[in-house]
Formats: C-alpha cells, sequence, structure tokens
C-alpha cells in the first residue's frame, strides 16, 4: 500500500533500513564501520572538510549496501530458482558495494594514514584545535547505535515504539552538546527542558515505555558526554 503522508513514508524508510540491518550481517559490519571511523575521526580532531568527506564516503558504503539489498530481495522475490541473469544482477549489485567500499577505504587511508602514521615517528605530532565536529559526531554515532539496538531487539516499529526510545536519545544528545559547548546557562536550560518534554510526549503519546525513554534518554546524554570528555 502507498503511504498515505511523509510520516509514514518516512517509516517505511527507517523500517527498511533496520529490517536490511536485522537481517543482513554485511550491514551490520557497515554501521559498525561507519561508527569507528567516526571515533577515529574525532580522536585526531580532523578538519571539517576531512570530516565531511570520512562521513560522506561511510554513507555512500550504507547506500551501496541498501540497493544491493533491495535488488537481492527483488530477485528472490521473481523466481526462487537457479536463473543466469538473477545471478547476474545480484553479482553486479555485490559490485557496486565492492567499487564503493574501495573507494571508501581508500579515502579513508588518504584522510586519516596523516593522524596515524605520524604516532610511530620519534618526532611528536604537532596539535590541533578542537574543530566543531564533535557534537556532529557525538549525534551521528547515537543515531548509529539506535539503529544497531532498535534492529537487535525488533520490539515495535521505528517511529512506534520499540528499544530503545530514539526521539529521546537524539533530543538529549543535542541538549548535552549545547550545554558542553557553552552556549550559556539560559540556553542550555531551554533545550534541555525541550529535550525533556520531547521524551515525556513519548510516554504520553504510549509510543514507548518508561524504560525505554530512560534508557534512550541515557544513551544519548552518555554518548554525548563520553565524546567530549575523550575527544575535547
Amino acid at each position: 500500500m502507498k503511504p498515505e503522508n511523509w510520516v509514514e513514508s518516512l517509516n517505511c524508510a527507517i523500517e527498511g533500513i533496520l529490517w536490511a540491518v536485522k537481517r543482513e550481517r554485511h550491514m551490520r559490519y557497515h554501521f559498525v564501520a561507519a561508527f569507528a571511523i567516526l571515533m577515529l575521526a574525532l580522536f585526531f580532531r580532523v578538519t571539517a572538510l576531512e570530516f565531511f568527506l570520512l562521513i560522506l564516503a561511510a554513507l555512500l558504503v550504507i547506500f551501496a549496501e541498501l540497493i544491493n539489498t533491495a535488488i537481492e530481495v527483488l530477485v528472490d522475490l521473481v523466481t526462487d530458482e537457479y536463473h543466469e541473469l538473477a545471478k547476474r544482477a545480484k553479482d553486479i549489485a555485490a559490485g557496486a558495494v565492492l567499487v564503493t567500499s574501495i573507494g571508501a577505504a581508500i579515502l579513508g587511508y588518504l584522510v586519516l594514514s596523516g593522524y596515524i602514521f605520524p604516532l610511530f615517528d620519534k618526532q611528536p605530532m604537532p596539535i590541533r584545535a578542537p574543530q566543531d565536529t564533535l557534537p556532529v559526531g557525538a549525534l551521528l554515532m547515537v543515531v548509529i547505535l539506535v539503529v544497531l539496538l532498535k534492529a537487535h531487539f525488533n520490539r515495535g516499529t521505528p517511529l512506534h515504539g520499540g528499544m530503545p526510545s530514539g526521539h529521546s536519545a537524539i533530543a538529549f544528545s543535542v541538549a548535552l552538546s549545547v550545554m558542553l559547548s557553552g552556549s550559556g546557562m539560559l540556553i542550555s536550560l531551554m533545550v534541555l527542558l525541550l529535550a525533556i518534554l520531547v521524551s515525556r510526549s513519548r510516554l504520553l503519546m504510549k509510543i514507548h515505555s518508561p524504560r525505554e525513554v530512560w534508557l534512550g534518554a541515557a544513551l544519548g546524554a552518555g554518548i554525548t558526554f563520553l565524546v567530549f570528555f575523550f575527544f575535547n
């Protein structure tokens, strides 16, 4: 059935991502690799351009794997018997993932090698000033972990229930980033209040249980705090 509005369309899209993460082992590997790349980018305090390129490379790999999974599912729907063209379709889709992964690996090497190799030199690596990539990196890590956890627990639907509450995780991640970025007491309190209201709305609408909301808030705030603590 065709979605009636953009919320249902978004829900279908997220369900597709979670289904792929749950069913495809390689998809989980790609999400874990994206999380590791984020950790390295924040640890080495890469420039904003380098950070953007690394995120773009990770997203392209995940995108290619999603397309590959969709083609595999479509081929299996059409026929459950061996056919040369069905094999070619799956092989070509897998080849697209391979090409994208190689490109992402090359880009990752070009960006991160300049930070990793100097660690083994006798000369100390020059200290770089922290970039404004910490809030974005923390938020992306929270989103990745929410996707992996929702796929693991497989409860509810992406925008209605499930463990943990993604809305609470994202809201508290943003709130804590604002607080730790030195935006002032008034702005920090206002954003924190907004995060509490977002989390409370999930309870009032009976979309999440209190445990799911609390764990989502703890996940968002905890990951964001750790990112600022270790990488700032």
